[in-house]
Parts: C-alpha cells; structure tokens; sequence
C-alpha cells in the first residue's frame, strides 16, 4: 500500500487527468482503486468497498479473473493489434464472431467490432441510414429514441440520449434523433387514455411521432432494453411486442441497445430475451469482456447484412475504426464467454437478482422508498419526497448514496432520484444480503 506522501502525489499527478462528465467540485476526494477481487474493491487509504455497480455495470464475471488476464497475455505474445480492415483478420476476432452468431436472437449473425458502446451506437445509426440509402429509400434518415436513453457520447449519440443534461453544453443538436416519453410504469410523462396501459401509452407515443415525422423519413426506433441511467426503468410486458409490430407496420428498423442488459446482466443472455424482441440491430459492449478491456460492437440482422455483402462497390459500407476486432481484446470476450458459460452467470443473475429485489422492496417501509424494481442483477430503488405524490428526492438520494459509501457499498445515482445496483454476477448470497442490510442501516440512520 502506498504511504501517504505517495497517494498525495499521486492524488496531485490526477489533477492533470479530466474525468468523465467532470467538474472539479465532484472530484475533490476521489476513490483510489488499488487492486479488486470478486466484487471487492481495494483502495490506497485501506478501505474495503463492496461494488454494487460492478465498475459501470459491466464486471459480470467479476474483478481479479486470471483466466481473462491471461487471455490478454497469451495473445499479446502472438499478436496484440494488427488491421482488422478489410483484406486482413485475426484467429479470436474470427472466432469470436463465430460465438456472437444468434446468441442474442436466430436472425443476427453477423458482427461488426468496435471499442465501446459510443462507437456501436454510432455505428447502428449510420448502418441504419446505409440500410435505406440502398433500399432506395434515402429520406429515412431520423432516428427515434425515448426521453431518459442513454446512448452514449459522441456528438450523435449524445443526441439520441434523451437526458437534457448531457446536450446543454454541446449544441446545437445534431438534426434528425426524436424523443418520445419512455415505458416508466412509476412516473410516465406521456398521454395516457382510460383504460390504456402505460406499455400501451408509451407504444402508441412511437406510433403518433412516426405519423408525425413521416414513417417514410424514419430510419429506426433505438430503445434500451431496461433503461439504465435513465433509473432503471423496466417497461412493461406489453411494450416491446407493440413496439416491434410498429416497426414492421412502418418498415423502420429496431435497434436494441443492450451496451448494459447484454452478456447475462438480466437474468438472460441478452435483455431482448426477456421479451423475445426480434431486433434488426442489437449493440453490445461492456460485459462481453467484463470490462478488462475496452471492446463493443453491433449484431446485424441477416436482411441489413445483405444489404451491405450485396453493394456495388460503389455503394461501399465505408465504416470502420482503428480497433475494430482488436485481437486482444477479442481473446478476452472469446475467454470470458466460457467463464459465462461455464459458470452459468446468467442464471446466477436471474437467482440471485431475485434475491437482491426482494431484500431491497423489504425497504419499502421507510416512507422515502416509493419503488424497488429490477430484472436480474439489475436493480433500483427510487427515492421519494411523498409516497403518495412519487416527488422524486434528490438531494436525499444523493446524502443515501455517500453514505452508503461510507459504510463500504458503491452505489449510483441515476435517473432523478433512484439509486442502482448492478453488481457482479460472481456476487454470493451473503454478499447480497449486505448490499440489503447496509441500504437499511443508512435510510435508520437519515
């Protein structure tokens, strides 16, 4: 462990570094990460964190795994990087393919690597368009997402996310990305008819910005599965059935972005399971490595795969980056696919979520927990000003989630006031049971 004259320089070397989403008000007593196992994590000044994020949703098979680091190792010995371009390939980006095929659904079989859930997001976009254009259909170009997404930073996807904060300093918005009120069964802010189910308000708000633009200048519908940052949103069952039957109504394709639910986080392989959601592009990234190394990537559909193998080379699909189909990094998911496997992770999330969400809606006693909700390890409890008005609290959330801290849990606040859990797989019973025992003793103690 570091002394602490040290961790003081090294605190002052971490000025020079900008953090994500930074303002230097919130980075004043930083967590210094030293070394992690299992869902542990071990910091500088001697503290011992159970994490309940698991990093940012995306150490499903848990820190310290040798069998992922030696992965890494063996095939950096062979070959870290070379061009993934065209003309070129590697032996685990091949055989990694090969494993994606129809894992998710029967009709996406086809990959196309990128580093992170950004850079596919972007990808499905502008795969989107290209679908169209040589469709010929060029005017289906607008893409529709829903308030509170979370799609990721570059300058389109910051746009697609349905977060105002995220746009306010880097406008003007990029044209052509719609919102519609998201399928938030706790606080939906669309028209809802009598009679009419929240699923069925939030399907129909699709259908009427459809008609609203012209189908026929639509290229997509983009939704996550269960809306992470947005506050853990689980939509209703009647959701996405409504929404894939729009979607073939108006021939606009759906894509799904599992960059959170994907790789045994819901209690299933991929989030679409749940429902079994035909996607036409499905994104992925943060647990098909468990997040030892940056990968992501975009599952296509085999109709928008032969748009791209059947183009005249004219009409190329000119789209790629640096460290698409990185080999290390594809030797890493190809060796972290068979701890998922092996272990059976996802089934372990569906177990064990189970557990985590019946501990924490035992919190509903306290008058400020207006709703716990999850699928799998994916959980989230809202805070509330007033059961009975849903006024979220965020302020409160915010004291519950540094105190929680404190007492060795890592939370995250999301949406408006709702604290997340989404730890790793790996996590056992006892371990779960903590997360509920601690959220209790800090909600005692406020």
């Amino acid at each position: 462990m570091p002394d602490r004259a040290d961790v003081a320089t090294l605190l002052e070397h971490d000025q020079r570094q900008l953090h994500p989403y930074y303002h230097p008000n919130k980075h004043t007593d930083p967590l210094v990460v030293e070394r992690a196992e299992g869902v542990w994590l071990h910091t500088v000044d001697g503290r011992k964190v159970l994490d309940g994020l698991a990093g940012l949703w995306n150490v499903n098979a848990g820190y310290g795994r040798a069998e992922l680091a030696d992965a890494a190792r063996e095939q950096m010995l062979k070959v870290a990087f070379t061009s993934n371009f065209v003309g070129m390939t590697t032996v685990p980006a091949a055989e990694l393919a090969h494993r994606l095929a129809g894992l998710a659904h029967p009709s996406l079989n086809t990959v196309f690597f990128a580093s992170g859930g950004s850079e596919a997001n972007d990808s499905a976009f502008k795969t989107a368009r290209y679908y169209w254009k040589r469709l010929g259909k060029p005017e289906k170009y607008k893409i529709i997402a829903r308030k509170l997404a979370y799609h990721g930073i570059t300058l389109a996807t910051t746009f697609a996310t349905g977060i105002e904060r995220y746009h306010k300093m880097f406008g003007p918005a990029v044209p052509g990305f719609v919102h519609v009120p998201a399928p938030y069964p706790y606080r939906y802010d669309g028209d809802q008819r009598p009679g009419e189910s929240v699923g069925q308000a939030a399907a129909r708000a699709i259908e009427e910005a459809l008609l609203r633009e012209g189908p026929e200048t639509v290229a997509a519908v983009i939704a996550e599965p269960i809306q992470g940052v947005g506050g853990v949103i689980v939509p209703p069952d009647d959701y996405f059935p409504l929404v894939r039957a729009l979607c073939d109504k108006y021939e606009v394709l759906l894509i799904t972005d599992e960059v959170i639910t994907g790789f045994g986080r819901t209690g299933t392989w991929f989030g679409v399971q749940q429902w079994g959601l035909r996607p036409d592009l499905l994104t992925f990234a943060k647990g098909i490595t468990s997040g030892y190394v940056p990968l992501g990537g975009l599952l296509l559909s085999d109709a928008v795969r032969d748009a791209i193998w059947n183009a005249p080379e004219a009409e190329t699909w000119m789209h790629g980056y640096t460290y698409s189909g990185h080999a290390a990094a594809c030797a890493v998911g190809l060796r972290n696919l068979d701890l998922l496997e092996q272990e059976a992770l996802p089934a372990r999330a569906r177990q064990l979520g189970e557990r985590l969400l019946a501990g924490l809606q035992t919190l509903l006693e306290f008058p400020v927990v207006g709703e716990a909700r999850g699928r799998g390890l994916l959980c989230g409890v809202e805070i509330v000003k007033d059961r009975a008005t849903r006024a979220p609290h965020p302020d409160l959330a915010g004291q519950i989630y540094g105190a929680l801290l404190k007492r060795g849990v890592r939370s995250r606040r999301v949406g408006a006031s709702t604290l997340a859990f989404a730890p790793p797989l790996v996590i056992t019973e006892d371990e779960i049971d903590l997360i509920v025992k601690t959220f209790g003793a800090v909600l005692d103690a406020l």
